[in-house]
């Protein structure tokens, strides 16, 4: 059996405060799942860059505010019958003004600002759920102080 191929990747679970409640910005996927605005790390770039690089150019927004690093998960799968696995860094940002865009160039059909829980329930992944918990107490700890 043949070894996988590395590829890294990184995202950001992004938030915008709307009438008094956090929401968390999801996009439709080209295999029509919600999931996080994600994607592949460059030559020499930093998994932050890469984050707020692909939610530009994922989500169109341009006021983005890096938070904290949200972990990593990974997960196993095949493009043209080589074996791919794949590691994707989140980090939480917050993005205060500008209307989210779906790059459907890339395949993303649509953005969609969801209060947390709501989001946490409609994502379509659940390692990205995870992710989705971690940004979401990590919000209501700093509501807390």
């Amino acid at each position: 059996m043949s070894r996988a191929h590395i590829e890294r990747s990184a995202g950001g679970v992004v938030v915008r405060d709307i009438d008094g409640t956090p929401h968390i910005l999801l996009i439709r996927d080209p295999y029509r799942n919600w999931g996080l605005p994600k994607g592949h790390l460059e030559r020499g770039e930093a998994s932050a860059d890469a984050a707020l690089r692909e939610v530009h150019e994922e989500t169109g927004l341009e006021v983005l505010a890096l938070g904290d690093e949200l972990g990593t998960i990974d997960w196993y799968f095949r493009l043209q019958g080589r074996l791919i696995h794949k590691f994707c860094t989140f980090f939480l940002m917050t993005s205060a003004e500008g209307e989210a865009v779906p790059e459907v160039s890339e395949g993303i059909t649509e953005c969609l600002w969801l209060p947390a829980a709501a989001a946490v329930e409609r994502i379509s992944y659940d390692n990205a759920r995870a992710v989705l918990q971690r940004a979401t107490a990590l919000l209501q700890g700093e509501t807390d102080d």
